[in-house]
Order: structure tokens, then C-alpha cells, then sequence
């Protein structure tokens, strides 16, 4: 099935659809698009039918102005269940998708059967410790990133993708941007990406503002689900201890760590990360 749009609480949501069986909806993090889960997307649906979408604000979904909250993106995803008429469904979120997730669940806990939880945490700072600031200059930096991107797209992605990629293979990008990684994607295919349908200035204060509003740590124990935890050995971004904390506070999970993998787990080792979700849903 190719692109369509749902029209949901007054916007055009992007989404795609593919393969048959139980639903499986995918949820994007900060700054991505519906594509991220390129790796995962075909390899899934042999056993799934596989949603993936683009948020409010980024990709080919309506960019409004006005408010973004996590509650905002939450609703969104209600909305689109409905228009999907998808009663109830498996819901997987990576980084910021996965911090969407949680609050998901906790609205909308009739929706959700199994969830998956890669490379996420409970709160964006620790607790007591008010988020603007540091949320702040992190929107900041990815606006100076930006703008340095526009100028040169391939070294600027490259540079930045030290911190999400392990060392070695962020080598093997670095060397050759044209190489078919697991025969899915190139380095200029997410630079590609990413230039047509990136996120603006503005995008990235709005996501920003979404993240502001996450915190579930003290909610965690209401979640039943049954909750697969797949943590990053070397995630900088969203480290493996603060999955673990997850994991502990919830009463029905299963916690993996990826070995030698960074962040973009879901690109650097889609084989593995696509084999335990397959067994966790399958089981």
C-alpha cells in the first residue's frame, strides 16, 4: 500500500500500511520521519500488519501552528487508530517515539496489547530538576546543526552521527556513503531523506515542547502490557541504565541489551532488533 492521509483532530496525518495480521503501529522519534524504520518496516510486515506514520510536524504530516504537547501527539495516534477502525493494536516507539508510547498507553490502555520500547527513558531530566533548560539548548543545537546541514549535508550528517552510530560502524558510513547497509539503506539515501523531508526550525522547537511535557516515571507501575526494553550497549543518547530504570518499574517486561550498538540501533542492527520483536509478539 503506498502513502495515504488520514484526517485526524483537524490535520492530515501520512501514513503507510503493509502486510497482514495482528496491527503493529510504529512510532518515530525526535527529528525523524515515518522512513526510519526502513529496516524494519518490510522485514515486519511478513508477519504484521505494520503502520508506520508520520508525527504532527514532521515528514509529509500537517505542520500547524499552535500547541504540541505530548498529549497532542498522543491524541493523534487515538485518532488514527480510528480512522485506521483499529480497535486495538501492538505499538513499537524508538527514542522520543518510545517516550510517546508510554503516555500512549497509559491514556489509552484498551488500545494497546503488546509494546515495544527501544533506546527511550521515562523522563527527559532527572526528577525535580525543571526540563526547559536543558531541553533548550538541545532544540538549540539541533537548529545550529541545521543550518550546517544545509550547507553540507553528507560531512555535516556524518559528524553528527558519531554520537549515534558505534565507532566502527560509523567508520564503514564514513568511508563509503554509497554502501547498501543490510542492503536496505546508504548513507546519502537518509541525507536524501532527511533534506526533503526534514525537520524546520520550527519543527524542532515544537518537538521540544513535546518533550517538555514527558514524565512517567511515577506512572510506570500502572502499565500491565506485556513490554519488551531493547537498550543500546553504547547509546549516548538515551543510555542503557535509564532503559534498565524503565524496565524495573514496570511489572511485566522483558529487558535485552544490543551489544557494540549505539542510538541508531534500528539501523545498525536491524537483524537482531527485528528477530527478538518477531519473538516477543509471536509469543
Amino acid at each position: 500500500m503506498s502513502e495515504s492521509y488520514a484526517e485526524v483532530n483537524g490535520i492530515k496525518i501520512c501514513y503507510e500500511i503493509k502486510g497482514e495480521g495482528d496491527p503493529l503501529l510504529l512510532v518515530h522519534g525526535f527529528s525523524d520521519r515515518k522512513e526510519h524504520w526502513r529496516a524494519q518496516y518490510d522485514a515486519l510486515s511478513e508477519y504484521f500488519k505494520v503502520i508506520r506514520f508520520d508525527n504532527r510536524g514532521a515528514g509529509k504530516s500537517d505542520r500547524p501552528d499552535g500547541v504540541y504537547s505530548m498529549e497532542v501527539l498522543v491524541n493523534d495516534i487515538n485518532g488514527l487508530l480510528d480512522y485506521l477502525n483499529i480497535k486495538k493494536t501492538h505499538i513499537a516507539g524508538h527514542s522520543l517515539g518510545g517516550m510517546i508510547v508510554q503516555n500512549f498507553v497509559l491514556k489509552y490502555p484498551k488500545r494497546v496489547n503488546k509494546i515495544i520500547l527501544i533506546n527511550t527513558i521515562a523522563s527527559v531530566t532527572p526528577p525535580g530538576i525543571p526540563p526547559d533548560k536543558g531541553i533548550e539548548w538541545y532544540v538549540n543545537r539541533a537548529i545550529n546543526d541545521l543550518k550546517e546541514f544545509q550547507e553540507d549535508p553528507i560531512n555535516t550528517f556524518l559528524e553528527h552521527a558519531k554520537k549515534s552510530y558505534s565507532k566502527e560502524f560509523w567508520k564503514k558510513m564514513k568511508e563509503n556513503p554509497k554502501k547498501k547497509f543490510h542492503n536496505i539503506w546508504t548513507v546519502e539515501d537518509l541525507v536524501e531523506e532527511k533534506t526533503a523531508y526534514g525537520p524546520t526550525e520550527r519543527d524542532y522547537i515544537h518537538q521540544g515542547e513535546v518533550l517538555k511535557s514527558h514524565n512517567t516515571y511515577e506512572r510506570l507501575h500502572e502499565i500491565k502490557n506485556q513490554v519488551l526494553i531493547i537498550a543500546a550497549e553504547k547509546d549516548r543518547s538515551c543510555p542503557k541504565l535509564l532503559n534498565q530504570r524503565i524496565h524495573e518499574n514496570l511489572p511485566n517486561s522483558k529487558f535485552i541489551v544490543i551489544e557494540n550498538a549505539a542510538h541508531q540501533s534500528i539501523l545498525e542492527y536491524p537483524n537482531i532488533i527485528n528477530q527478538h520483536i518477531i519473538k516477543f509478539l509471536k509469543s
